[in-house]
């Protein structure tokens, strides 16, 4: 039999291991293991409010889009643009430069060439984060040359651009798009050995491009 000593001492013992082992589950629980998950926080949506540049290139050509036919030309230029969004809603303006290549137009008595086209034009959209979907209208000057039997020289003719196209945002500043035009220039006045007439020149666009925002 232990002696009442004993049986103290056994007992002291044995809480003090029961204390030990709470406080090493204790230790356990506020280890890292158990920290909290750090809160996540999705990331603001993308802006287009703002002033860009940028460049485009693709095809010029009057009826179908065949890259191979020689009435056909270069697209190549120059843009610059400003957007304000206000919800998914995105507007604002854009003027672009664009040298054209010759692009042939068979007229009467001969041929126009499209050497360049200045446009000043309106942008509208709807913005599905960094995509966006938009239509384009406008004012477009037209720089033509007379060629193959037409007695015209260099004309400067004013005419209307409508279009549309889909822009897609990299990163914080950089964009890039494809977008077609359609450009009517009426009363376009055409001399050659048969007179003088005036015809209403349909031209499209093809083109893809990139921008830089601030």
């Amino acid at each position: 039999m232990l002696s009442r000593k004993a049986l103290v001492v056994v007992a002291v013992a044995a809480a003090l291991a029961l204390f030990g082992a709470s406080l090493a589950r204790a230790d356990d629980y506020y280890s890292p293991r158990y920290a909290k998950a750090p809160t996540y926080y999705a990331p603001p949506p993308f802006q287009w409010s703002g002033i860009y540049v940028g460049a485009h290139g693709g095809l010029a050509f009057t009826e179908a889009p065949n890259p191979f036919a020689g009435r056909n030309g270069p697209a190549l230029g120059l843009q610059a643009g400003y957007l304000l969004q206000m919800g998914m809603l995105v507007g604002g303006g854009e003027i672009e430069a664009s040298y054209l290549g010759n692009n042939e137009h068979q007229v009467p008595g001969g041929k126009l060439e499209e050497t360049w086209r200045g446009a000043l034009k309106g942008r509208a959209g709807v913005a599905f984060d960094r995509t966006l979907l938009y239509g384009t209208a406008g004012l477009a000057l037209t720089r033509y040359n007379g060629a193959d039997g037409l007695q015209n020289g260099s004309s400067l003719n004013i005419g209307y651009l409508l279009g549309g196209g889909i822009e897609q945002a990299f990163g914080s500043n950089l964009t890039a798009r494809v977008e077609y035009n359609y450009i009517g220039t009426p009363d376009v006045s055409v001399t050659s050995i048969w007179g003088t007439q005036h015809r209403d020149i349909d031209s499209h666009v093809l083109k893809g491009g990139v921008n830089y925002r601030f």
